[in-house]
């Protein structure tokens, strides 16, 4: 009866969205019409609506656009004897049914993304046997280091699991190399490595020649071992302790299950979010991504692997010969195969481990030109829309996936579009002032709705354009060869931890500032073209409005170029562990109170301490959740104040035996729901019309902070950056 009821109530629906598209009605009603349907979407996003509701909203909000493709295709676009209006305005229509359609994909994979699961229980009788892998290849070993101790902590049966140092960096190819110099730091690296993981209690393995990168790398993993289960940590991806605790359950309860994926938690900034203040407040990029696309995947049985935090069946890999190397995402790759053949996978809501994200703008844009090659890649050789074995759903969230990268090109498209008439008078769009306002901004208004009610606890209003501005620059020509020659592009590993001593104008930066200056002439056009031709000042005022939208985004992005200066090179994270502090053999109590891989800032429950000073050498003892062969963490003092409640010193860890990296790693990683709370901190929706302001605001003044840095004012010093509406208390700040 119930499922009778809801088939109704959608043709009911659909019923209605097709006669609101069709129906021929006036200038006046239409725009009536959908102010109507953007009040009826922001009263029920008001009241928190779900269930029937809020897909009722997103039905309305599907009806306007719906009828602004109609328009848009039937009444807009020159005649195709104009061939020089008629180019740009089939590229631009084309862009356009490109974000609809993207638009449409999302609503199919997110509309009712599935609700956190809890762990299955672990049959402690009858556990499988895993081997953890961390691939490595140029990482510096204290990163390694911290990143196997974390590793080899996690709370499962130490017989039970193997942790393996997979290196690329020695292999014997490099060890033997022409050059010098080379040679002896793959040698020297090797050695270094096999002693750490000797300390560390792992196995060191590596290859003969670096063959197909990081899947290569993974699959000579694979021909070493020998467990049920392979986990995949990247080289700066620390686990909690919970990490196996949280997994491993799913694949006793589902024998078809190939994975078992969890989020990319970073404790570091992204350039964007850096260079213009927001990691405290605002949610990170890569949350809309972990915490509502992968768990609408999950409703289809699409969550894909995203190359580390991840849990694999190792007789599915051996199904299709281990990692598929074909692409230089082998990640997604692997999955897109492994469900085609049949296998399931599962996503945990879950944060269970700590990363590091680039840090430089330059490496933010190598990272994400690889995503992009790669994807393109997938969509040249394993084709999802046709890809045998796939269930259409399934298809249609792999396309969602794939398609998503072609953003460069709806973008450039964007952005010139309103210069083309502003410059060179092209009639790309057929349409008056008022025809263009009504239907193209309540089109506009209903889709921004619309991506609130999808991400809004997750993504902020124009923060996705700002993103996907600020990588098209680089990604159309990067996806433009791929294209080209589908097997050009290689694997490049990541840059991670890079220094950033000076604040200066990304190398990468130029082409955005020349980009801006373009468009700010566009804005002169429309004042000279205002009163050159009074006639046609409508179609002019709509035009500069786009062009002055594109403008301030592009400003906005003269901030995240402008590279700030970062003092410390590790990030720190809220600790509040009891402790001992001890100098020149004296004891005394206190609490760390955050820490860090590099040093810990602690508060001692006395007023004055013996010997205490800048430069003084003590140790921090603490109790470690797991038990090691010492206690005592080594340390210089670097700073020192008082208060009323004691003594407060920030302190520099010296490591000099492996562990120290493991209580490194107890302190900093071993708790994942210190991961959760600060994210929740952030998840807070601000609404489309506090978050446009925003938006202004911090574009405003990044566009000032940008300037500045290209006439060097900015070593005079600036103001602070807008606040986000809603503070945030903060949990993680850069150390």
């Amino acid at each position: 009866m119930r499922q009778g009821i809801i088939v109704a109530f959608w043709a009911a629906a659909s019923a209605v969205v097709l006669l609101l598209v069709a129906l021929p009605i006036s200038l006046q009603a239409h725009l009536i019409a959908g102010l109507v349907v953007v009040t009826c979407m922001i009263v029920l996003k008001f009241f928190r609506a779900e269930g029937i509701w809020r897909q009722v909203a997103l039905a309305l909000g599907t009806a306007i656009v719906l009828r602004y493709v109609f328009w848009r295709t039937t009444s807009t676009l020159p005649p195709i004897t104009e061939i020089a209006n008629y180019i740009p305005a089939f590229l631009l229509y084309a862009a356009e049914m490109y974000s609809v359609m993207m638009l449409f994909l999302s609503l199919f994979v997110v509309s009712s993304p599935l609700p956190p699961r809890p762990a299955p229980k672990l049959d402690h009788t009858n556990l499988p046997t895993i081997d953890v892998f961390v691939p490595s290849y140029n990482e510096d070993s204290d990163l390694l280091a911290t990143t196997l101790a974390a590793a080899r902590a996690m709370d499962y049966p130490r017989e039970k699991f193997t942790v393996w140092l997979l290196d690329d960096g020695g292999t014997d190819e490099k060890c033997n190399s022409n050059n010098a110099k080379a040679a002896a730091e793959a040698r020297a690296r090797r050695a270094e490595l096999h002693k750490l993981c000797e300390a560390l209690d792992c196995r060191y393995v590596t290859r003969a020649r670096n063959l197909h990168a990081k899947a290569g790398n993974l699959n000579n993993g694979l021909e070493h071992s020998t467990g049920d289960l392979v986990v995949v940590f990247d080289a700066d991806h620390a686990p909690a302790r919970t990490f196996l605790q949280e997994t491993v359950g799913y694949f006793t309860v589902d024998k078809n299950l190939f994975l078992v994926q969890t989020p990319h938690f970073f404790i570091n900034p992204d350039p964007l979010e850096r260079n213009l203040g927001t990691f405290q407040t605002m949610p990170s990029e890569n949350e809309m991504f972990y915490g509502i696309i992968q768990r609408g995947l999950d409703k289809w049985n699409a969550a894909f692997f995203c190359g580390s935090a991840a849990v694999l069946r190792r007789e599915a890999l051996q199904e299709t010969n281990g990692f598929s190397g074909l692409s230089i995402t082998e990640d997604c790759e692997t999955a897109l195969e492994l469900h085609s053949r049949g296998w399931t996978s599962i996503y945990v809501d879950k944060p269970l481990i700590a990363g590091l994200q680039p840090d430089t703008f330059a490496s933010f844009i190598g990272q994400r030109s690889r995503w992009a090659q790669g994807m393109m890649q997938i969509m040249r050789y394993r084709f999802p829309p046709l890809k045998r074995g796939l269930k259409l759903p399934q298809r249609l969230c792999y396309m969602s996936s794939v398609l998503f990268w072609l953003f460069p090109f709806t973008r450039t498209f964007f952005l010139i579009s309103p210069l083309c008439y502003l410059f060179f008078s092209l009639e790309i769009f057929t349409a008056s002032g008022g025809e263009f306002l009504a239907y193209t901004s309540t089109y506009m208004l209903v889709n921004i709705m619309m991506q609130n009610y999808l991400y809004g606890r997750y993504r902020w209003p124009w923060i996705s354009d700002l993103y996907e501005f600020i990588q098209t620059v680089y990604l159309l020509p990067a996806i433009l060869s791929v294209i080209a020659n589908p097997s050009k592009p290689t694997f490049k590993v990541t840059a991670k931890n890079q220094s950033m001593s000076q604040s200066r104008i990304s190398e990468l930066g130029a082409p955005f500032f020349i980009i801006f200056g373009i468009l700010l002439l566009g804005v002169v056009a429309t004042v000279v073209r205002i009163w050159a031709e009074p006639y046609k000042a409508d179609v002019a005022l709509v035009t500069g409005g786009w062009n002055l939208l594109n403008l301030i985004i592009a400003g906005c992005a003269l901030g995240v170029v402008s590279e700030r200066a970062v003092r410390r090179q590790s990030h720190r994270v809220l600790a509040n562990r009891a402790c001992k502090f001890v100098i020149d053999g004296h004891s005394v109590d206190g609490v760390i109170e955050d820490v860090s891989v590099g040093g810990a800032r602690c508060r001692l429950y006395h007023s004055a301490i013996d010997g205490l000073r800048k430069g003084a050498l003590g140790t921090i003892e603490f109790k470690p959740h797991v038990e090691l062969s010492s206690n005592s963490l080594p340390v210089d003092v670097r700073k020192m104040s008082l208060d009323e409640k004691g003594i407060l010193i920030g302190c520099r860890f010296q490591t000099t035996e492996p562990v120290h990296h493991q209580l490194i790693a107890d302190l900093v990683f071993a708790n994942a729901d210190q991961w959760s709370a600060f994210q929740k901190r952030r998840h807070h929706d601000i609404g489309v019309l506090r978050g446009t302001l925003w938006f202004l605001a911090v574009s405003l003044y990044q566009t000032g902070r940008g300037l500045s840095y290209l006439f060097g004012l900015h070593r005079l010093g600036v103001s602070n950056p807008p606040a986000a509406p809603a503070p945030v208390a903060a949990q993680t700040t850069a150390r």
